[in-house]
């Protein structure tokens, strides 16, 4: 048995030796603008998580533009594996369609670019807002104050994502963030009670926009005394979690679009504190280097 083992590991290892030279050996096919993009990519747009509302919004857009019909498929991936692919096909010149959304560090990163919808499929640009439980602000006023007072800009955002994408600790980017923007954090704070060890529980989906919004709002809540705990969840049960009171609060809600199903399946189970970043936007994107493919019709050609 121990000889067979040893002969099955040796004969696994020659084949993983074998896999790893052919990819190596291969040559990679770079962006040719005088081909059909669908025959390139195998007709396939790479997405993240099914239970992402941009997913559902691409399933509509591919319909209407009639790409279903012309072999087109939407790739299921997560976020992190999306990223992967596209900085592996951006780095070898590759041609690639991705579901994207602003902001987010991808966008300048990669130069990005969307891709224009005359449909209006996606819509137009989105808010992030702020939900909280049922109670909160009779319970803990101070961090219901704090959480209503907060909103900041698109590009600030992008400015923490990019600093936790190169491998800062989020917990420390924005806290890093906080002390240059001294100013601001004083406006959503200025004239609250200091409180002494209380507990508050935020949730959200880890999107890299939203461990930055949660990690900063975190940083702040303890600066105003609270212990507060933080939790990645998926989307259904982020909003569960709020509709149900087993979470304080969150700032990573996308409306009207990406996560407009939920809002309008819990609605009236939690409190909407408003919008804390406006021009956030989701649609189809390509490198730059794809100067020929500029609107999702271009995609049939």
């Amino acid at each position: 048995m121990k000889k067979r083992n040893h002969k099955l590991i040796l004969f696994l290892s020659l084949m993983f030796s074998v896999v790893l030279l052919s990819a190596c050996s291969s040559k990679v096919a770079k962006y040719n603008p005088n081909e059909s993009l669908g025959k390139q990519i195998n007709y396939t747009i790479t997405g993240i998580e099914a239970g992402a509302g941009e997913m559902t919004t691409t399933q509509k857009a591919m319909k209407a533009y009639g790409l279903t019909n012309s072999k087109w498929q939407l790739q299921t991936s997560s976020t992190a594996a999306m990223t992967s692919t596209l900085a592996k096909s951006v780095k070898n010149h590759q041609p690639i369609v991705v579901t994207s959304w602003t902001p987010h560090w991808m966008i300048n990163k990669f130069h990005l670019k969307f891709l224009k919808d005359p449909k209006n499929i996606y819509g137009k640009s989105e808010d992030i807002h702020t939900i909280v439980r049922k109670g909160l602000k009779k319970d803990k006023p101070e961090a219901y104050e704090m959480l209503n007072r907060f909103n900041w800009k698109p590009d600030q955002m992008a400015d923490i994502m990019l600093k936790v994408n190169n491998g800062e600790n989020p917990k420390t980017a924005t806290a890093k963030w906080m002390k240059q923007n001294q100013q601001q954090v004083n406006s959503w704070t200025k004239g609250i009670k200091h409180v002494h060890g209380q507990s508050i529980k935020l949730t959200y989906v880890a999107w890299d926009s939203e461990i930055a919004s949660t990690n900063l709002v975190a940083n702040v809540l303890r600066s105003l005394g609270y212990k507060v705990e933080i939790q990645a969840m998926e989307l259904q049960p982020l909003w569960a979690s709020i509709a149900t009171n087993a979470a304080d609060g969150m700032v990573c809600a996308w409306l009207p679009n990406t996560q407009g199903l939920y809002y309008k399946d819990y609605k009236g189970k939690f409190d909407d504190l408003g919008t804390n970043l406006k021009g956030a936007k989701v649609g189809l994107a390509v490198p730059s280097y794809m100067k020929n493919i500029n609107s999702i019709e271009d995609l049939k050609n």
